[in-house]
């Protein structure tokens, strides 16, 4: 009988276990591999929604919850709470002491668990690396978890190859495709009518989904950055809108006071939804005539919806991007003609016909055969790779 692989998942936010949700799922199914989810941040906050009850609803009946102070969000507390944070995951590793730990993308709750990690010597599976977004600190995280990480799980095939100019050895750094993307394709999604009836919002033909993050590299204010995107959204009265909370990045509750505010002044035409969760977000990609703001996803995985994507200022500038994304500055006016376009006919018909540089159809099935099947042994050390 195969030895039994203890795997340990970590995940902070909705959006990062709707990404590995799928992938803990199949994993889990295997009955080689033991898998135990790490749930912290965003998680476990009133405020963002309690969404460790997700990761209950989707199989996993005990996550370990490590904590991780959310009181505020400047950055010094954001330093202070990676601290609690790292602190706490080498508890649970040391407990656990699992074969390997899978960490997603470049949040800093997912440094200060790489860190720990790296010092308790758990080989580290890093999915999303070699990604580039200039304007958002994430991108130095993501490449310093890169360098603490075993195996490499890139989206595209240019990623994969600036993870080994990184140093990383070619053996240990396989394309597998964007996991969202994926989920798009495969989900069972909810219909318009199950959908309204959950987030209690009527949508219409014309309606626009919006998320906007900090861009944590920006000196300007964020809540002049995002009033600007709600004053464009102003012009285009005949359309609802439907917006989540940013993450928790510092001075993201900036955002958040602002956008509720923009809502309750206008009942029936916009709707704040702290948290959609993977189901009810890739749902409302079926349902709305766009997205709009700077997250990641309406780069990643809103372009196989075939709907437009305008993606505004500097937080994902450098990304991989299909012809569907529609870039703009951060003014009101430059907003307002990037949507004017999405939502044109031109627009349209564009992102029906772009393709996502994002797809592979196998992207689950290479990524759990990585993570069940590569030797633990190969894991353990690494030289560097020169070129």
């Amino acid at each position: 009988m195969a030895e039994i692989r203890k795997i340990a998942i970590a995940t902070g936010t909705r959006a990062d276990w709707g990404l590995l949700s799928g992938i803990a799922r199949a994993l889990a199914a295997r009955a080689d591999c033991e898998v135990t989810i790490l749930a912290t941040n965003m998680h476990l906050s009133p405020r963002y929604g309690n969404t460790i009850s997700e990761i209950v609803a989707d199989g996993f009946a005990d996550p370990v919850r490590v904590e991780m102070p959310l009181s505020a969000d400047t950055d010094c507390s954001t330093v202070e709470a990676m601290a609690v944070c790292m602190s706490g995951m080498a508890r649970e590793l040391s407990r656990l002491r699992p074969d390997l730990i899978v960490i997603l993308g470049d949040r800093f709750e997912m440094l200060a668990t790489a860190t720990a990690a790296l010092m308790l010597r758990v080989p580290i599976v890093h999915i999303a690396g070699g990604e580039i977004s200039e304007g958002a600190i994430d991108d130095s995280i993501r490449h310093s978890i890169t360098k603490m990480a075993s195996l490499h799980l890139t989206a595209t095939e240019p990623y994969r190859r600036r993870v080994i100019a990184m140093g990383e050895a070619p053996d240990r750094v396989i394309n597998t495709g964007a996991i969202g993307v994926y989920n798009i394709l495969h989900e069972p999604l909810l219909t318009r009518r199950e959908l309204e009836e959950s987030i209690d919002f009527d949508l219409t033909d014309k309606s626009v989904l919006v998320t906007y993050h900090p861009a944590t590299l920006d000196d300007e204010d964020p809540a002049v950055r995002c009033k600007a995107l709600l004053d464009a959204l102003d012009r285009f009265e005949d359309h609802k809108v439907l917006m989540t909370y940013p993450n928790n990045d510092p001075r993201g509750r900036l955002i958040i006071d602002l956008i509720e505010a923009y809502a309750a002044a206008r009942p029936g035409r916009v709707r704040v939804v702290p948290s959609l969760g993977k189901l009810r977000y890739l749902s409302a990609l079926r349902c709305v005539s766009a997205v709009a703001g700077n997250s990641s996803s309406g780069i990643v995985e809103v372009p196989s919806m075939h709907i437009p994507t305008v993606d505004i200022g500097m937080r994902q500038r450098g990304r991989l991007c299909g012809k569907s994304v529609i870039h703009c500055g951060d003014s009101t006016q430059e907003i307002a003609d990037a949507l004017s376009y999405a939502l044109s006919d031109d627009g349209r018909r564009l992102a029906r016909e772009a393709e996502n540089p994002y797809y592979r159809p196998d992207t689950l099935d290479v990524i759990v055969k990585a993570i069940a099947e590569t030797p633990l042994q190969t894991l353990q050390t690494k030289k560097f790779y020169d070129r």
